[in-house]
């Protein structure tokens, strides 16, 4: 279970993840009849926390699910141009972000978990894979004590390496 955060700067991580959502929400009508759209799927913010300078967390949406950063500080926007990749050491490893920006917020960097979404069935499952993913990402270690402490006896786990997060390796049920 992911700890209550703790970092000064969280309630800010938090309300920039949901100005971010609010963004993506406003674009569902114009995404409804696309054909990567997931109508059981809404869009939300998931587990948004500062990590030093930045905000990071999950944006959920009818069309994908992304891990994504963004500055605290409006001044500190990425300095590299839109479209290009930064890549970001975090405990799980490093990670490919792609630099974008919001018309109406600024600049994000985001790491696609899924797109398109036909994979869940209901908001519940995307909400607990997104949040599964960003415990995959950010404690490893504790996520990795989890699934040992889960498997039977005499069954060897797995190591989360960055190739079976981004597939969905995590997601994987345990008897």
């Amino acid at each position: 279970m992911t700890a209550e955060p703790t970092e000064p700067r969280d309630a800010e991580a938090r309300a920039a993840g949901e100005a971010v959502a609010a963004i993506y929400r406003a674009a569902v009508p114009a995404m409804r009849d696309l054909p990567v759209f997931n109508p059981a799927l809404d869009v939300a913010a998931i587990g948004f926390r500062a990590r030093r300078d930045v905000a990071f967390g999950v944006i959920v949406t009818p069309w994908f699910m992304n891990l994504v950063r963004m500055p605290l500080d409006p001044g500190a926007a990425a300095t590299q141009g839109q479209g290009e990749a930064v890549t970001h050491v975090l405990p799980v490893g490093a990670l490919e972000f792609t630099i974008g920006r919001l018309d109406g917020f600024g600049g994000i960097e985001s790491c696609s978990l899924f797109s398109p979404m036909f994979d869940f069935a209901d908001q519940a499952a995307a909400e607990a894979a997104a949040a599964a993913a960003l415990a995959a990402v950010l404690e490893p270690e504790q996520t990795a004590d989890e699934t040992l402490s889960s498997q039977a006896p005499g069954k060897m786990a797995t190591t989360l390496d960055r190739r079976g997060l981004l597939r969905g390796a995590w997601m994987e049920r345990r008897p």
